[in-house]
């Protein structure tokens, strides 16, 4: 199945420098906007508390919304659980910093906010139950947070180690610079737009930087082939024929991706909705990247013939013809 015909000859790396200008704004908006403000963490995060109520019939989510900002629990985040009347009800205490959530203080004061919690509820509806109740300590949540920086970390490193083994070094820093270019704009519409960031969002920026890679790695292969069995070509011909030749690929991969993850945020549930957003705006950065980004990055170090031929007899005979 093609979308694109396999030999078109769209020149791509005629807007590089265009492309490349965008590309640089969006990361210096997006590395200003982490530096100022900041991404908002959940509770996974930053610790307090997590009431899950039991209803008889089926809740109204907004009507739960509202019964818990006239109690003055703002900002709570309310998620029914399909298929069930449950409701899990998160919210992020004041001064959460200061509880660790291990003394029988903190937690009397926890089971306090719960019952409140409760008590807000059953004034609207009486026939609400407490299920149970659960307690992130800040402790924990500065632990989680610093857990998963760490496993960003190594994710990358353990691509970097990959490509760097799989490429030759050009196409390793393309594939790399191409990889905190999307991870870093990512973070940068979070911090833009303040939206909460939790444990699934952080597991779909694992995600985002696997597909990203998995995008620049199919290109990169095409070009390597290519200047491999071109006996003249122009390195900008070869990376514009390496595009074109991926386009269909590249696109229709990206769509059904994309329609996936937006079925997923429709119908899934606001629990879920973090995950699929974050993909979608990866989906969307990584493809461009790998077209817009990548490919120039890699012209600009000097991609050529020579640096993909193997040390051969044969090769440097081939070198030597006019």
């Amino acid at each position: 199945m093609e979308i694109f015909n396999h030999d078109s000859k769209i020149d791509f790396l005629r807007l590089r420098t265009i492309s490349i200008g965008v590309s640089i704004a969006l990361l210096l908006i997006s590395l200003g906007a982490l530096a100022t403000r900041g991404l908002n963490y959940a509770l996974d995060f930053t610790g307090g508390v997590l009431v899950e109520a039991s209803y008889h019939q089926q809740p109204d989510i907004d009507g739960v919304r509202g019964a818990l900002e006239t109690a003055g629990f703002h900002n709570a985040q309310v998620t029914q659980y399909l298929g069930t009347n449950d409701v899990a009800i998160r919210l992020q205490l004041e001064d959460a910093n200061s509880a660790k959530g291990e003394s029988s203080d903190d937690l009397k004061r926890m089971n306090l906010v719960a019952d409140n919690v409760i008590a807000a509820l059953q004034a609207k509806t009486p026939d609400v139950t407490k299920k149970s109740a659960s307690f992130v300590s800040a402790s924990v949540g500065e632990e989680l947070k610093s857990d998963g920086i760490v496993a960003v970390i190594f994710v990358i490193i353990g691509i970097m180690i990959y490509i760097g083994i799989r490429f030759e070094w050009r196409f390793a820093i393309a594939a790399i610079a191409s990889e905190f270019h999307d991870t870093i704009i990512v973070l940068g519409f979070y911090a833009l737009t303040h939206r909460e960031f939790d444990v699934n969002v952080l597991a779909s920026v694992l995600a985002v930087v696997g597909y990203s890679i998995n995008d620049k790695v199919v290109v990169f292969d095409r070009v390597r082939e290519l200047f491999r069995s071109a006996r003249r070509a122009e390195p900008v011909e070869i990376l514009n024929k390496a595009i074109n030749s991926t386009l269909s690929r590249t696109i229709i991969t990206a769509l059904f991706t994309a329609i996936t993850m937006i079925a997923l945020y429709l119908f899934g549930g606001p629990a879920v909705h973090g995950f699929a957003l974050t993909m979608v705006i990866g989906i969307l950065v990584g493809t461009l990247s790998s077209i817009f980004f990548a490919s120039p990055i890699l012209y600009w170090l000097g991609v050529s013939k020579k640096d993909l031929m193997q040390v051969t007899r044969d090769n440097s005979e081939l070198a030597r013809r006019p």
